[in-house]
């Protein structure tokens, strides 16, 4: 099948022929002929669709999930960090019913706030996860991650400001 994909990276969408393997969610996970790896895409991302007449690629359940089963949202890879959030008491009983990624942990604080602990190997859609929480979460680690929410935080208060 040959997609054009629409790329928050890219202001023009790309053609890339990928097949199809089975996972759930609203993405397709696939081998990019693109890229010659395994890519996942976002289903409202992509504009058209055709069938190719290129053979299918033998991917492994196992190579997909080291792929695929280890970063955050539609951001996969094999370069993991950890986020550690840390939510308000008001927030926890909300979040704490949240499945943000399979290998998640978590757990209740004594004071009733709520840890979680999720990978990912970029930031870009987990940053927009954490802001919609907005004063009711922090970024524990990385430092990366917490300087980049920090940032995002400033902009969006500077364009209020005026």
């Amino acid at each position: 099948m040959g997609s054009e994909v629409a790329s928050c990276c890219h202001s023009q969408p790309l053609f890339r022929g990928v097949l199809p393997c089975l996972r759930s969610g609203w993405y397709l996970d696939a081998w990019c002929h693109l890229r010659n790896d395994i890519r996942n895409f976002s289903l409202d991302a992509i504009r058209n669709a055709e069938i190719l007449e290129t053979a299918s690629a033998d991917v492994s359940d196992a190579q997909l999930n080291e792929v695929l089963g280890t970063g955050y949202g539609i951001f996969t890879g094999r370069a993991i960090q950890w986020a550690t959030l840390i939510f308000s008491k008001e927030r926890a009983r909300w979040v704490s019913a949240e499945r943000w990624h399979a290998k998640q942990q978590s757990k209740v604080l004594e004071d009733g706030r709520y840890e979680l602990r999720v990978p990912f190997n970029d930031s870009r859609e987990l940053v927009l996860d954490i802001l919609r929480h907005g004063a009711q979460v922090g970024v524990i680690a990385p430092a990366s991650l917490r300087e980049t929410i920090k940032n995002e935080v400033a902009l969006l208060a500077s364009v209020y400001r005026k």
